[in-house]
């Protein structure tokens, strides 16, 4: 590569870029375009998401459609924009890394990782949930069993450290199936939902182009359907070391555009299918698919919950192969201990890294079904993680906008303008509960509290650790 202006930092920035690739080979090339598409609907579509649009009623869709307008495109414009500057694995890490900071990068990649962290914590809830659906009545007491509910945590994240270890000669294997299954169970939804819905039985209109009323609860889950239903491209230039094109910019710009209508129908016609079978007030946040399943087709409930609890296991596997490889690539800039980046000799998988994020999740999801009841531990664990990826994100907005060497178009900015401001709105109003507690400030103090001591804590371990490289 050639310098575009000879001048030191752009030297810097083009030395930071070989070094990464150089690290990159000893990885294996596992990724075809078919395996990124799988994984960015995977990546984006959560399962519950159409349950958190289903509480604005009929409206939804007068707010998904801004949702797509002012973030969904834009932050596939400027993930395609950086992926062309920067296919590099580690991702975001990397961008921030090389256009900001160092610093600034490694409270990127903490975030992340904490993130898909909580993430898989929630395994045990969202999978008990649906286990009540799934076996009738008479297991209804598992979706508030603390002991069930940590019980199949604690299995799950054995098993995806099991897999990560394997890495992605199998686990592409189970993202596909994931991704596809979750457009399986949209389509199910749907096509259960059709004729109650133009049979005009239906628990309320599915679906009216009127604006709902202006509130914090909307705002709130406007904020939650943009950035919230919506994040996640980025995810997949966390593995460009490991796609086997010489370009791997192109089959992850590619990926992002293909995979944004599926997802985009998915989730409007899905919250139209919710609200076909239940009330507004009666939306289980936890497991609406589940729900209308059960409604509309109890001869199906349990093999769609468990081709449900399939599907979230495989987007948890990609979480934590995304946890897995972000302290690998810290390791290789020496702001980890060296472990934390060597490879299994036979998998080519940061062994050590696998071990650390099962231990803390293992740790997490224990601690966070303690004390708290079932959909406030959904609640907690969502928002908390949701404003570390959010912080993230704002970062990656700020990149084309204000970070020097960057000159993108003004398409680019205006993306990246567009996004920064409803990543913004959603972390200024996650802080908030969406259901009802008894002590609201309580869930907001607890959110404030973890995720400004985990900034402070990761800044500090930042300048320790720089400390004990200079002297090395």
């Amino acid at each position: 590569m050639q310098s575009r202006d000879g001048s030191p930092d752009e030297e810097r920035f083009l030395a930071g870029e070989h070094k990464v690739e150089l690290e990159s080979t000893a990885l294996k090339k596992e990724l075809r375009l078919i395996d990124l598409v799988g994984m960015q609907i995977l990546n984006i579509v959560g399962l519950y998401w159409v349950g958190t649009a289903g509480k604005l009623g009929s409206s939804h869709a007068m707010f998904w459609l801004p949702a797509v307008l002012l973030f969904y495109i834009p932050s596939g414009i400027v993930v395609a924009h950086l992926v062309k500057e920067m296919p590099l694995e580690g991702g975001l890490y990397q961008w921030a890394k090389l256009r900001f900071s160092p610093l600034i990068g490694f409270l990127v990649a903490m975030n992340i990782w904490v993130n898909n962290l909580l993430i898989v914590c929630k395994t045990g809830v969202i999978a008990a949930d649906n286990a009540a659906y799934a076996l009738g009545p008479g297991a209804a007491w598992i979706s508030t069993s603390r002991p069930a509910i940590i019980a199949i945590s604690v299995s799950a994240i054995i098993g995806l450290m099991l897999l990560a270890w394997r890495g992605l000669a199998l686990g592409k294997w189970v993202n596909n199936f994931g991704g596809f299954a979750i457009v399986f169970l949209f389509i199910s939804m749907i096509v259960v939902a059709l004729p109650r819905w133009f049979q005009g039985t239906a628990a309320i209109a599915p679906l009216a182009f009127t604006f709902p009323a202006v509130s914090l609860l909307n705002l709130n889950l406007l904020g939650k359907m943009g950035f919230g239903a919506f994040s996640g491209f980025d995810g997949v230039g966390i593995f460009a070391g490991e796609c086997r094109a010489a370009d791997p910019a192109k089959p992850i710009r590619r990926s992002v555009w293909l995979a944004a209508p599926i997802i985009s129908l998915m989730f409007i016609a899905g919250t139209a299918s919710v609200l076909t079978f239940v009330r507004p007030e009666s939306i289980d946040l936890v497991a609406p698919m589940t729900q209308v399943l059960n409604l509309g087709a109890p001869a199906l409930a349990t093999w769609s919950a468990a081709l449900l609890v399939a599907a979230l296991l495989a987007q948890n596997s990609l979480g934590f192969s995304t946890m897995i490889r972000l302290p690998m690539v810290a390791g290789w800039d020496h702001l980890l201990p060296a472990w934390f980046s060597r490879l299994d000799p036979r998998y080519r998988t940061p062994v050590g890294s696998v071990l650390f994020a099962g231990v803390v999740g293992v740790g997490f999801s224990i601690l966070a079904n303690l004390g708290t009841g079932n959909q406030e531990a959904f609640q907690l664990l969502d928002n908390t993680g949701g404003i570390l990826y959010a912080l993230a994100y704002l970062t990656m907005f700020a990149i084309p906008l204000v970070a020097h060497g960057e000159k993108p178009s003004w398409g680019v900015r205006t993306a990246a303008f567009s996004g920064f401001l409803m990543t913004l709105l959603y972390v200024v109003l996650s802080v908030f509960p969406i259901i009802d507690l008894q002590n609201p400030w309580l869930f907001t103090a607890k959110i404030v509290a973890v995720t400004g001591g985990l900034q402070c804590a990761g800044a500090a371990y930042y300048w320790r650790a720089t400390k004990a490289r200079s002297r090395a």
